[in-house]
């Protein structure tokens, strides 16, 4: 009997180890699985070439982040889509990527995000910790993207990874502007603003970014998202296409926020919407000599000036007056010696055109006026587009096909009292070199309160934003990439 105790009691002992040892494996199995699940950062280095710039320049850098299939805002957004598949788009569809963008948490980041952009102003070519904040963002929400291109460009990518691929596109620099506007995220950077608001279009792009991610299974094809440098001066569209920001891009869209509408009105129209743009520099050369004894020298003041009346019948007398056409001489240089006649005088001045024929038929105009004007006064002229300073700005023209786009899209979006068909303006964009190469859609969101006293115009010291238009600019970026893939789908099918 003692016996059989003895061996009853063994077992109990020794079926208890067994039973913590099984428990003990079964954790560090849930702990392994666990860890071999969490996402993975995969970098792919390369020696980049004909990039300027320090360590964060060095080397392109593409981010791949792997096991997506997990809640795609884990980390970064905790939103989510409805049920609705949207295998049909309907109102629902609409009105759910606006829900998502206006969700209390969502917008309290965007304006976070927009904020701090805004007190770190950076200049063109020199957006390296606005660069390093939208990576950074990108990485929380598990989306790929190639960095850099153009400097401190950035091309991100969400979808399925295949075509139709569309492109929205966000531009990231401010401008050597001295802040005025007192208030708790003002400039801390002396000399230099976001006076122009791309520090908005930049936390849009992002805010489009979540949205779409979130509805990832639902985009059938790839949304690319371009962040761009230097759109203020450099042509950094132009930097971005020869990296190949816009490489299988079929379609692409901007926005820019407007101070001529109220907050959230989007605004557009088909055709020609922002004037070309360029700038000459014309040196007038004749031969110096004293005021007092004009006959000793050949004036090229004379000269300058009868080029100067000249130059404004080119719009006057050769323009089609339903054509809108400006050429402006803005410098007039001939030195402060108030007793001699110099040797040179100095012109400068823009022109502006709403299509491309007008727009070089002006330039080659400029310069024929110029040298065949002064040469009846002797003197000879050299006349300089300053092209290598990447001056030149053709005019934005919105293909038809993306204008009524975006205009449904808007539509029913936000309704349609809130879009807007604009009249075109003598401004320029960089974003028309993006239309040069493939059809392009550009559109203005309101941002104008009187409340706030957000009515500046851009580049003014002044200027201000309403941040209620972030949400309202992140969903209807997100709409046009969205449904451009769903009506492609349509094509296909």
């Amino acid at each position: 009997m003692a016996d059989s105790k003895n061996k009853i009691s063994f077992w109990r002992k020794d079926f208890s180890l067994i039973f913590i040892l099984f428990v003990f494996c079964m954790i560090c199995n849930s702990l392994l699985d666990a860890a071999s699940s969490d996402h993975e950062l995969s970098y792919l280095q390369f020696e980049s070439t004909g990039v300027g710039g320090g360590f964060e320049n060095s080397r392109t850098e593409i981010i791949t982040l792997k096991n997506q299939s997990n809640s795609p805002l884990r980390s970064s957004a905790p939103i989510s889509s409805s049920s609705s598949d949207c295998s049909v788009w309907n109102k629902e569809c609409s009105e759910e990527v606006l829900r998502l963008a206006k969700n209390p948490e969502n917008v309290r980041w965007i304006k976070s995000v927009r904020r701090q952009i805004h007190v770190n102003p950076e200049l063109a070519f020199e957006e390296y910790e606005t660069s390093r904040l939208i990576r950074h963002e990108l990485k929380k929400m598990e989306i790929d993207f190639r960095f850099p291109l153009a400097k401190t460009g950035i091309r991100a990518m969400i979808g399925t990874g295949g075509p139709p691929f569309v492109a929205l596109r966000a531009d990231m620099d401010a401008l050597p502007i001295q802040e005025a506007v007192e208030w708790e995220h003002k400039s801390r950077n002396a000399g230099k603003m976001h006076a122009c608001g791309h520090d908005a279009h930049v936390a849009m792009l992002l805010g489009a970014a979540r949205i779409l991610k979130a509805r990832e299974e639902r985009l059938q094809g790839t949304v690319i998202l371009i962040f761009q440098p230097a759109e203020e001066a450099g042509n950094g569209a132009k930097r971005m296409i020869g990296d190949g920001a816009i490489e299988d891009v079929e379609a692409i869209f901007a926005v820019h926020v407007s101070h001529q509408h109220p907050t959230g009105v989007i605004g557009s129209r088909p055709g020609p919407l922002l004037a070309g743009c360029g700038f000459f520099k014309a040196i007038i050369s004749g031969k110096e000599g004293r005021a007092g004894t004009p006959h000793r020298s050949v004036d090229p003041v004379l000269a300058a000036s009868a080029a100067v009346i000249s130059l404004q019948s080119i719009v006057s007398r050769e323009a089609n007056p339903l054509d809108s056409q400006v050429v402006s001489v803005t410098s007039f240089n001939a030195g402060d010696d108030l007793d001699a006649i110099p040797d040179t005088v100095t012109l400068c001045g823009t022109f502006r055109a709403f299509s491309n024929i007008s727009f070089y038929q002006i330039m080659m105009r400029i310069k024929e006026v110029i040298s065949e004007q002064v040469g009846v006064y002797r003197c000879s002229a050299r006349v300089d587009f300053l092209e290598n300073k990447d001056t030149i700005y053709p005019p934005m023209v919105n293909e038809e096909e993306m204008y009524e786009h975006m205009r449904e899209v808007a539509s029913d979006l936000l309704g349609p009292k809130n879009f807007r068909v604009v009249e075109p303006i003598m401004g320029a964009e960089d974003f028309t070199f993006y239309s040069q190469v493939i059809p392009a859609g550009f559109f203005y969101i309101g941002i104008m309160n009187e409340t706030l006293g957000s009515t500046h115009t851009g580049h003014s010291p002044h200027f201000m934003i309403d941040e209620d238009v972030l949400p309202i600019g992140a969903a209807t970026h997100a709409a046009i990439a969205e449904r451009y893939l769903y009506n492609k789908g349509l094509l296909m099918n």
